[in-house]
């Protein structure tokens, strides 16, 4: 049956072919910050890995001299401010999936590729981490999910599935790097997000009700491209003010959810929204106090609206629980 889908998927519309090819269409656990914080939880990665496949894995990025010759190189790390001790992108990520990624190669199932989704959130858009980044990806192509460069960026080229799909957000600084940059013709090797529109202006608290507000329409208002080929949000664009502030989950906010994922889809976006956590303070492993809606029962209703609505890729950094409740819904 997985040949037979395979089969299918090429024969299908490009904007169809993208959705179809992430996860058959169903959601995917998102491994947010899925790095150490100054040495602490290093064994994120470990933990996303073992819950199954496909899974997205988050790597934020910085860039770092090494201490022992000077020479800079792309570290993951949750600030811009680096010590050089931190761990190089090589080595946390793309050496220790080797083994995963060999055996998928060898196997070549490629109904079930891509295994891992490898998210960059860059902390910095100098151009030497990002060249360093695009140079590095280069290294392990033959591991990657491509396609080709189109003269029109308008025109979406097919994917040349591989077990990992590499994808950064909306800067316009790594569009010029990973898009731009590159030859038509070529493979374009990482694929960036959708711009939000209509947030960009007023006070916290006005950006806070225009992100739950807003048409779905207005906030995404064009089509993919070649490039840009999801959409990340945040959830103030369900519920007003954020995780902090959301309050009971209503047949209102579903309605919500679900217009926002309908709009994505319909353009032939995958979407994200970051980051659904729910804890108590003896619980927290390094988390952020700003995604927390405070109690696993608050979090479990989002997470089942989430995996109910379509969401692709549901952030948590609590790997184990959601894909616990994944595998039952």
């Amino acid at each position: 049956m997985r040949w037979q889908f395979a089969t299918l998927l090429c024969c299908m519309p490009v904007y169809a072919q993208q959705l179809g090819l992430l996860n058959h269409g169903h959601p995917v656990l998102d491994a947010h910050n899925c790095y150490p914080y100054e040495g602490r939880w290093a064994d994120r990665i470990d933990r996303a890995l073992s819950q199954g496949f496909p899974v997205s894995i988050e790597q934020d990025i910085a860039w770092a001299a090494d201490p022992a010759t000077g020479k800079g190189r792309p570290v993951v790390s949750h600030t811009p401010k680096t010590t050089g001790s931190e761990p190089t992108l090589r080595a946390y990520f793309f050496e220790r999936v080797r083994p995963i990624i060999e055996q998928a190669l060898a196997a070549e199932d490629r109904s079930r590729w891509p295994l891992i989704i490898l998210h960059f959130d860059f902390k910095s858009n100098e151009p030497q981490v990002l060249h360093a980044v695009w140079d590095l990806l280069g290294e392990y192509e033959s591991w990657l999910t491509t396609t080709v460069k189109t003269a029109n960026p308008s025109d979406l080229a097919p994917f040349d599935p591989k077990p990992i799909l590499a994808i950064t957000e909306d800067s316009d600084a790594q569009e010029e790097v990973f898009l731009k940059s590159v030859p038509i013709g070529a493979r374009l090797r990482v694929f960036g997000s959708a711009h939000t529109s209509g947030l960009n202006r007023g006070s916290r608290e006005e950006r806070a009700h225009l992100a739950a507000t807003l048409p779905p329409e207005t906030l995404l208002a064009q089509p993919p491209t070649n490039y840009r080929r999801w959409w990340n949000n945040s959830w103030w664009e369900v519920e007003e003010g954020g995780q902090t502030k959301a309050g009971e989950w209503t047949a209102a906010k579903q309605e919500r959810l679900q217009a926002l994922v309908d709009r994505a889809h319909s353009l032939g976006y995958w979407i994200r929204f970051y980051t659904l956590d729910g804890f108590r303070s003896s619980e927290d492993r390094g988390w952020d106090a700003g995604y927390n809606f405070g109690s696993r029962h608050a979090v479990l209703i989002r997470w089942r609206a989430a995996l109910k609505a379509g969401v692709d890729f549901i952030a948590t950094d609590q790997y184990e629980d959601l894909a616990a409740v994944m595998k039952v819904n």
